[in-house]
């Protein structure tokens, strides 16, 4: 702790420049809910001469830099799950960042973490703005320690849930101003080719709908519609995606997990029918590319990242079997085998996976 107090000694002594960090490292959706923010902040009058600096996540580098490359001047990209063991690199990190100068840093997540309340407190920024936060991602103790390094603190109104309204109300109070945004968009050419997309992948193993499942559904759609079905996800689906595409019919679908970049993706869902898949990444970008999408939904984080509010244009539709034990993120009070889906998935049926599905072909 002792490192960003004696670095905000030293800026005290120095003049910052118009110059504003925001930071933001957590996974593709988030970003995705997150990214029409940008340019809202680079554009406004609070900020429009100043220099804006995006630090993010390195996996989904590729989205900054082709879509939000022009509002942003400098990127810096980490694994900030890594930066925990890797105290050096984290203060290499902090001293490029307190080099730069910045006026103010902005830390619009919600769920704060410990590296990135350090990251922010080492650039020693004159305001240092962000969320009173929840304890989800960072220990009591240690959120008591970092709630020191912010200028400000924003508290979150209780019937606020939804990521990106999260974004909407952080920035509204930060510029002073009412944002006219409606949901999450991602610019592409408007090339509807059609074709169905499944991406079974979840992040995490537990949260994906069982892979037999998926072969079932596969087969229904496959007796219902003509259309090209793809197999997407990320090198680590790719054992699935073979699963399945042994258990279908030869030439039935093309199999292609692991084998697009992150804007190919994006590209291959904004100019598909539909989009099927767990609550993943996949499923915000079909919303944000005005793709239809069904998505299959446990409980830990509902309401959070989906189902969307009901005004929302694109919104994924959401099949789910309301437990209990929902908004439990992803403490799941069950036990259950290692190669099992928690029981908040595991119960969704595909009778009513189906009857989603169906609807759009």
């Amino acid at each position: 702790m002792k490192g960003p107090l004696l670095l905000k000694l030293f800026a005290k002594l120095r003049k910052p420049r118009k110059r504003v960090l925001i930071i933001k490292t957590d996974a593709i959706g988030d970003y995705v809910l997150f990214r029409n923010f940008i340019e809202i902040v680079k554009k406004s009058a609070a900020f429009k001469d100043y220099e804006v600096d995006l630090l993010g996540n390195g996996l989904w580098r590729d989205i900054a830099l082709k879509y939000d490359g022009e509002f942003i001047n400098e990127f810096f990209f980490v694994n900030a799950e890594s930066l925990y063991d890797s105290p050096l690199k984290t203060f290499k990190l902090g001293w490029r960042l307190f080099a730069k100068n910045y006026q103010t840093v902005l830390q619009p997540t919600y769920a704060r973490t410990f590296i990135g309340d350090g990251l922010a407190a080492l650039t020693a920024a004159k305001q240092i703005i962000g969320f009173e936060s929840d304890t989800e991602r960072i220990n009591p103790k240690y959120k008591a320690k970092t709630d020191k390094f912010y200028t400000q603190k924003l508290p979150l109104p209780a019937n606020i849930r939804f990521e990106f309204y999260k974004s909407q109300f952080f920035f509204e109070n930060i510029l002073n101003e009412k944002l006219s945004i409606s949901g999450p968009t991602i610019d592409i050419e408007d090339n509807k080719k059609g074709g169905i997309v499944i991406f079974r992948g979840a992040g995490v193993a537990k949260r994906s709908w069982e892979a037999d499942k998926f072969v079932a559904l596969i087969k229904l759609i496959i007796g219902e519609t003509s259309q090209p079905i793809y197999l997407v996800g990320g090198p680590g689906e790719t054992e699935t995606g073979n699963y399945l595409t042994e258990n279908l019919p030869a030439g039935t679908v093309q199999n292609l997990t692991g084998k697009t970049t992150l804007i190919q993706l994006i590209e291959l869902i904004g100019g598909s029918a539909l989009v099927i898949g767990n609550e993943t990444s996949a499923i915000h970008i079909a919303a944000a590319t005005k793709t239809p999408s069904v998505c299959i939904l446990g409980g830990g984080h509902f309401g959070r990242f989906t189902p969307y509010p009901n005004e929302i244009a694109h919104a994924p539709v959401c099949v789910f079997e309301k437990m209990d034990c929902y908004y439990c993120n992803w403490n799941c009070i069950y036990k259950t085998a290692e190669n099992e889906p928690y029981p908040c998935i595991s119960t969704v049926t595909l009778e009513n996976v189906w009857a989603a599905v169906k609807q759009f072909l």
